[in-house]
């Protein structure tokens, strides 16, 4: 007795992977795995991928739209009709984006349902310059002239690359497409065009100046401003000095990098300024006043009474400018008691009577403090 046989669909959320409450983000990433993994020019001649990839696109294109979802997710395959599938019995006719799956790069390689992407105008690259200035430039901001190489436009051509000026011919072997498309399958694939490079035009007779590449390297002279308080690192844009683009295409960008030179007394943390200074022991004990070299003139520094080695005076606005705003940081002067390495006699003498008048705290040190302090240290 025989008997009719239907084969079930796969559910397509099992089909991607993913569970019924996947948002669109992970119903993209979902089939862009099975796409990368299943597509047939990966897998040669292989039946089952190709199967695999046309489901897991038609489990993509019905989950993707959110109508559809709906529609599926209350009444499953037998609510779609017709209207589910893109592969049924003839080629796919839906209506996934593989350039939005995939980006550029596939989106050059693979087209669905005929899409076709032509050539477009490329700006020029963005260069960077790498330029060293001093701590004191950095300061107080400079303005100084640096050399940088980029590609021109042609001025025999006026970037037409031909020799006789009437620019470039449609390619013969793409059209003037950029691109050479064939079937396979139920997809068509398109491919960058080998003679003309994907831009769909050629040069017959190129100019001899720049052998139609429409662009010349040249030198050129650029001020370039820095401005108060930057840092190492600081990049400072100039939109539009890069290379020119091909074909009057727009230039792109320069980049000035900053390195800083160290400096000889001052380090920067922020826009703070740090240095260390050495003091006597009188001034140390009795406190004193005095000047200091600072980078924008001097500064007036007041040792207070008692101060220890080690501790660090804080004078205020005497640091780095902030950077295209008003005020700067401060200034950190961290101060070391010098301790002399060898006294004369009458030198040694004083230092005796005052060790015999000091005390720890107004009492005097007691001897089992001193023990410890010995044990301690042998």
């Amino acid at each position: 007795m025989g008997a009719n046989t239907r084969v079930s669909k796969a559910d397509y959320y099992e089909v991607l992977g993913v569970s019924r409450e996947a948002s669109d983000q992970e119903l993209k990433s979902a089939y862009r795995k099975q796409a990368l993994k299943y597509h047939p020019d990966r897998n040669p001649g292989d039946h089952a991928a190709e199967e695999k990839f046309k489901t897991a696109s038609e489990a993509y294109q019905v989950l993707s739209d959110a109508d559809k979802r709906a529609v599926y997710d209350r009444y499953g395959h037998a609510g779609l009709g017709g209207q589910g599938s893109g592969f049924g019995s003839g080629p796919f006719t839906g209506s996934v984006d593989i350039g939005d799956i995939f980006g550029d790069l596939f989106g050059e390689m693979f087209s669905v349902g005929g899409t076709q992407r032509g050539s477009r105008q490329r700006r020029g690259d963005d260069l960077r310059f790498d330029l060293t200035i001093d701590f004191e430039d950095a300061f107080f901001g400079i303005e100084t002239e640096v050399k940088i190489r980029r590609l021109e436009t042609c001025a025999t051509c006026n970037g037409r690359g031909s020799a006789s000026g009437r620019g470039p011919n449609a390619c013969g072997q793409c059209q003037g497409r950029g691109q050479i498309r064939y079937q396979q399958g139920f997809f068509s694939v398109a491919r960058t065009c080998g003679a003309c490079g994907g831009s769909g035009q050629v040069i017959g007779d190129p100019c001899h100046a720049c052998r139609g590449e429409t662009r010349i390297t040249n030198e050129l002279k650029l001020t370039v401003k820095v401005p108060p308080g930057v840092e190492e690192g600081t990049r400072i844009r100039y939109a539009g000095e890069g290379d020119a683009g091909r074909s009057g295409a727009p230039r792109g960008d320069l980049y000035v990098v900053l390195g800083i030179r160290p400096h000889d007394f001052f380090e920067r943390n922020g826009y703070d300024l740090h240095c260390v200074i050495p003091i006597s022991f009188p001034q140390a004990a009795l406190g004193a006043e005095f000047e200091i070299p600072g980078i924008d003139g001097p500064v007036n520094l007041k040792i207070p009474e008692g101060t220890q080695s080690g501790r660090e005076l804080r004078v205020r606005g005497r640091g780095i400018p902030y950077l295209n705003e008003k005020g700067h940081g401060d200034l950190i002067v961290k101060v070391l008691v010098q301790i002399p390495r060898k006294l004369s006699r009458p030198q040694r003498e004083l230092v005796n009577k005052l060790a015999e008048s000091l005390t720890v705290d107004n009492k005097p040190a007691s001897p089992g403090l001193l023990d410890k302090m010995k044990d301690l240290f042998n």
